[in-house]
């Protein structure tokens, strides 16, 4: 199976970026993390995006917030999906990062997840991959399965509840 590479432009989102190694631990999608910046380290960022393919990975998933030009910045160097995490900032409360991410020029484009949204990104990369998995295809069918039990178990708790 092919990882799936996750770049943080700063080890500040790293605790939004849990959500993203647990879900994919849950899977058992092999996934490495890295800290490059767009901005302080381009040359280390583009030279991990431009080799990428070569070393394994399938997708890539690149987390920054405020200005959030690293998923922009990977994707220029990769014909690789990759999805963009705009991560939550003081000074705008993350539109600023959700700006940046989605507004890709025509040609490069990055599929962009809610704000702090890292499971659904790795959602995402896992059904990326399942495309050419048969087996973790069916590990996210048993997952949306899990879910909707639960949605629906809920309904029943609170239709007990409150209808009468």
């Amino acid at each position: 199976m092919k990882k799936v590479g996750i770049i943080m432009g700063s080890a500040s989102d790293l605790p939004i970026l849990k959500k993203a190694f647990e879900q994919l631990d849950a899977l058992g999608v092999p996934y490495e993390a890295h800290v490059y910046s767009a901005h302080r380290t381009p040359e280390e960022a583009g030279t991990f995006a431009a080799n990428a393919k070569a070393n394994g990975f399938g997708v890539l998933i690149a987390a920054a917030g405020m200005a959030a030009h690293l998923a922009g910045a990977i994707a220029a160097r990769t014909t690789l999906p990759v999805i963009g995490i705009p991560c939550k900032s003081a000074a705008l409360d993350g539109m600023d990062a959700l700006l940046a991410t989605v507004m890709m020029p025509s040609g490069i484009p990055v599929a962009t997840v809610a704000i702090d949204g890292a499971k659904n990104a790795a959602l995402l990369a896992a059904e990326i991959l399942a495309l050419s998995d048969p087996s973790l295809d069916a590990k996210l069918v048993v997952l949306r399965e899990e879910g909707a039990k639960a949605a629906l178990e809920k309904d029943k708790e609170i239709s007990e509840a409150f209808n009468k």
